[in-house]
């Protein structure tokens, strides 16, 4: 088949902006198209001769386009032409005429601009200043073997007051923080803890250009909600019949969101769908309306069993505070008598102006027969004015609160109350408190490391509420999308058990020393509202590198000479991928040097086995692996073995 068809195509489609993505065409978009029969798409096509003449078979007098051959073209990545493509092609890293991720059932990691993800597998800014990198990895499920299989956990410490120490067992009810792959990290939990995690908080990377991280044009929504099916789907595994999930998410995915998590947990499983405002006076980058909120899909695991719990109310926030009249809630608010140097009636003499009070205890701006009191703004015998003119008391009369005392008589306005004024001791579908804000939760870890270190962290104060409408102490909350450790933190000092799973670096950098300052008995957050004190422990380990020790060396190389030191690494040490011709790839090393850093980087991840990533469980006694006997004793405590 020529390549030339391939130019056609895209003279063909030249002007039709959706099937075009940063200048190159979108060929996923134009096969799910095509899978929908788009008649003027197939018609634009069909107009070409090269096409007509390739892909339509004349039968019985009756035109039949091949649709799946020409699928089968756009597949083909061998026909698109850049050197990375070429380059990979030709040492194997396609089969049978497609992508080996191609229709793929597993995405290890979330598909970021140019497959690397900078600053960590939350919203948050990396400590590390985006110096942090990891490669997406698609794995078709047919290529699944022992990715999934329980791992071997390693580095293993138990911090606690006194400061942390090598442990070799493990209590099912010791708070657990895990770096590693959070797919992977998962699965090796399933048999220790399925079934009993009680809530499962998760704030996911968002799938959008106005998040900190950047949309990779490559991959379309259907990537991301595969990437998140892939978590949803255990997550179900792990809770407790009364079990409740918590998925935060922004307006770009939340209604696909919700019609993914409907499928996994069942819609009659739905709880509701809670809108947060996290930023009140609205962001003003967006386009047409200010964003002021996020998104919350609640679901339980069974319904008819799920248990929620109401929320505690400070004496302050009372409703009995507050009145209730035809247009709603109010209380007492100024008074209307206005004050200030500017409140003299000399200042403002259009604001000084009788108010009369009638028998029926309603007032007018209007002198009628039977009123019983003028009232006049004075004050301690000073002639001073009102804050409202005569036109805006009379628009707003029944906004107005009479106070009458043995000699006086005293007007106020009735304060209406803003989003979030009124207490409620259960949980509102629209969910606001000032301490809610994005703002709050960044500061939060600015005033615990005296820097800021983080962007929109989530404040303490928002997951107090939900845990404390979802769990009782002792409970069992799993994030395993842990990036600062807002929901561990808040854990800890409401006395739950956690689980929390992060893969970036930043995890002993922020993460680890966060949960020790919450042990040492740091004030922030929310320590003051539950009277923190201090104390408690956690287990921290980290799921054993395999290739994975390898795939960072690849990545943290900045140069070309470095990534090449790499290679003899890669071949020795590596378990390879079978599907890769080696012998090509020595004799065409010389192709491979004129590929760009970032495509050389991707060319020998993928040359590793990503099955491989870390060290089975079941190699554990394995002597080539060097682990510990502490280490030994630890996964065998943790997973049951001899």
């Amino acid at each position: 088949m020529s390549a030339n068809i391939l130019d056609e195509i895209s003279e063909i489609l030249s002007g039709v902006e959706k099937y075009w993505i940063n200048e190159k065409l979108a060929k996923q978009i134009i096969i799910e198209d095509l899978r929908n029969n788009d008649t003027k798409l197939i018609s634009k096509l069909l107009v070409n001769k090269s096409i007509n003449e390739t892909y339509v078979q004349d039968i019985d007098g009756y035109k039949i386009f091949d649709k799946e051959a020409f699928i089968s073209l756009l597949r083909y990545k061998n026909y698109w032409q850049d050197s990375y493509t070429k380059y990979a092609n030709k040492i194997g890293l396609t089969a049978e005429g497609k992508y080996l991720n191609y229709n793929s059932d597993v995405v290890l990691n979330f598909p970021f601009k140019d497959c690397v993800l900078e600053g960590g597998m939350t919203k948050e800014d990396s400590i590390l200043k985006n110096d942090e990198k990891f490669y997406n990895e698609v794995i078709a499920k047919e290529e699944i073997d022992t990715l999934l299989a329980p791992k071997v956990f390693t580095n293993i410490k138990k911090y606690n007051i006194e400061g942390s120490h090598v442990v070799d067992n493990i209590d099912r009810k010791e708070n657990l923080i895990i770096k590693g792959n959070n797919l992977i990290a998962l699965h090796s939990l399933k048999e220790k803890y399925k079934g009993s995690i009680k809530l499962i908080y998760i704030d996911p990377p968002y799938n959008t250009n106005g998040d900190s991280f950047v949309y990779n044009d490559k991959f379309n929504h259907s990537t991301w909600l595969t990437f998140i099916k892939n978590r949803l789907e255990l997550a179900k595994y792990f809770m407790s019949d009364e079990g409740i999930i918590m998925i935060q998410c922004d307006d770009n995915e939340q209604a696909y969101l919700k019609v993914l998590a409907d499928e996994i947990f069942g819609r009659e499983n739905f709880i509701n769908n809670l809108a947060v405002i996290m930023n009140l006076k609205g962001n003003q980058d967006q386009f047409a309306f200010a964003g002021t909120h996020e998104y919350v899909l609640v679901y339980s695991k069974n319904k008819e069993k799920a248990e929620f719990y109401q929320l505690s109310l400070k004496n302050s926030e009372k409703l009995e505070q507050w009145n209730q009249d035809e247009i709603g809630f109010y209380k007492k608010g100024a008074n209307l008598k206005a004050t200030g140097v500017n409140a003299p009636r000399n200042k403002r003499p259009n604001l000084f102006y009788p108010i009369f009070l009638y028998e029926d205890g309603t007032i007018s701006t209007t002198e009628k027969d039977g009123y019983k009191e003028k009232i006049l703004p004075i004050t301690n015998g000073k002639e001073m004015s009102w804050r409202w003119q005569k036109s805006t008391l009379e628009r707003n009369i029944k906004d107005v609160i009479i106070v009458k005392t043995d000699d006086n008589v005293n007007l106020y306005k009735k304060q209406r109350p803003e989003v979030g004024d009124l207490p409620s001791q259960k949980p509102k579908t629209l969910m606001y408190k000032p301490a809610y804000s994005s703002g709050n939760g960044t500061n939060q870890i600015k005033n615990l490391f005296k820097e800021k270190i983080f962007n929109f962290a989530k404040p303490e104060e928002l997951i107090k509420d939900f845990i404390e409408i979802t769990t009782k102490e002792k409970d069992i909350v799993l994030d395993f999308f842990m990036g600062s450790a807002t929901t561990q933190a808040v854990a800890h000092k409401m006395n739950r058990q956690y689980i929390g799973i992060e893969q970036m670096d930043y995890i002993n950098t922020v993460s680890v020393p966060r949960l020790q300052k919450v042990i040492e008995g740091e004030q922030g957050g929310i320590s003051k509202d539950v009277d923190w004190q201090g104390g408690g422990s956690f287990v921290y380990v980290e799921l054993a590198k395999e290739n994975q020790e390898i795939v960072d060396r690849i990545i943290s190389s900045s140069t070309k000479e470095e990534l090449i030191q790499q290679i003899d690494k890669l071949l020795n040490d590596g378990v390879l991928n079978y599907e890769v011709d080696f012998d090509k790839f020595t004799s065409t090393k010389k192709e491979f040097l004129e590929l760009e850093l970032e495509d050389q980087k991707e060319v020998l991840i993928r040359m590793l086995d990503s099955n491989q990533l870390y060290v089975n469980y079941y190699d554990i006694e394995d002597a080539a692996y060097n682990f510990t006997e502490d280490e030994i004793a630890f996964n065998h405590s943790f997973y049951g073995g001899e």
